[in-house]
C-alpha cells in the first residue's frame, strides 16, 4: 500500500504549552480526492487541520506531503511546498478589490499570475463581474469564493478549507460544493472541515469523524453515511 499524498500521521498535540487536543489522530488525503473532517463541536476538527498546516505543536506523530516529512516546516514553508489554506474567518482583504485579493494570493510566485486569475474567474464567474469591487461589499458566499480563489493563486497541490460553507444559504452551499468538486477534478487534493456533515460526506471520497481529538470513524463518504452509528450520533439519525 502506497502512502496517501498528504498525511497527518498519529498526531498528538495542542496550542502552545496548553493541553493536548489531538490524541493519536490521523488525517490523510490522496491526489485529486476530497477528504472531509466532521464531528461534534469541540471535537478538534479545525485543530486537526491546523496541525496538518503547521499552526500548532505536534508533540508526536508526523506530517508528510508527497512522501517528504514536513512536520517541522512553518506554515509559510508549507505554502511553498504546495499547501493552500483557507481559514474560516478573516480570510479576505475587505478593503481591496476582488482582483487585488487574487493578486495578493500570487505573491510568492515569480511567473505570470494572470493565467491563474483567468482560471479562477472561469471557476467563479461572479468574481469576474465584481473584479473591481471591494471584497468587503460582497455577499458571504461570494467572499468565500474570493478566499478559495486567493488560495488557488499559489497553484497548490493540496487545498485546505476550514468550514467553507459556514453562514451561507443552502443554495450557496450546494454551489460551493460543486466548485470544490471541480477543483478536485483538476488533480488538487481537498481537505475540508465541515459542519454540514451529511452534505459534505455526500461529496467526500474519504471521511473522518473526530470525537475529542481522536479518530472515531474513518471510511469513504458513502460508508460513513450508511453507518448506523455515525448516522445516529452525528447526522441526526
Amino acid at each position: 500500500m502506497s502512502e496517501p499524498f498528504l498525511i497527518g500521521d498519529s498526531m498528538t498535540g495542542g496550542y502552545g504549552k496548553g493541553p493536548d487536543i489531538l490524541h493519536d489522530c490521523t488525517i490523510a488525503v490522496d491526489k485529486g480526492e476530497i477528504a472531509v473532517i466532521v464531528g461534534p463541536n469541540g471535537a478538534g476538527k479545525s485543530t486537526g487541520m491546523k496541525a496538518v498546516f503547521g499552526m500548532l505543536n505536534v508533540r508526536s506523530g508526523a506530517v508528510r506531503l508527497g512522501g517528504e516529512d514536513i512536520t517541522n516546516l512553518s506554515p509559510q514553508d508549507r505554502v511553498r511546498k504546495g499547501m493552500g489554506f483557507v481559514p474560516q474567518t478573516h480570510n479576505i482583504f475587505t478593503s481591496m478589490t476582488v482582483e487585488e485579493n487574487l493578486e495578493m494570493g500570487g505573491f510568492i510566485r515569480t511567473d505570470d499570475i494572470y493565467e491563474t486569475i483567468e482560471q479562477v474567474y472561469e471557476l467563479f464567474p461572479i468574481l469576474r463581474e465584481k473584479r473591481n469591487q471591494p471584497a468587503g461589499e460582497l455577499s458571504g458566499g461570494q467572499r468565500q469564493q474570493v478566499a478559495v480563489g486567493r488560495a488557488l493563486m499559489t497553484k497548490p497541490t493540496v487545498l485546505m478549507l476550514d468550514e467553507p460553507t459556514a453562514g451561507v444559504s443552502p443554495i450557496v452551499m450546494d454551489e460551493l460544493f460543486d466548485r470544490i468538486i471541480e477543483v478536485a477534478r483538476t488533480g488538487i487534493s481537498i481537505l475540508m472541515v465541515e459542519q454540514n456533515a451529511r452534505q459534505a460526506l455526500e461529496i467526500a471520497d474519504k471521511g473522518y469523524v473526530l470525537v475529542q481529538g481522536c479518530n472515531a470513524h474513518t471510511g469513504s463518504g458513502k460508508e460513513l453515511l450508511a453507518d448506523p452509528e455515525v448516522r445516529q450520533s452525528f447526522l441526526g439519525g
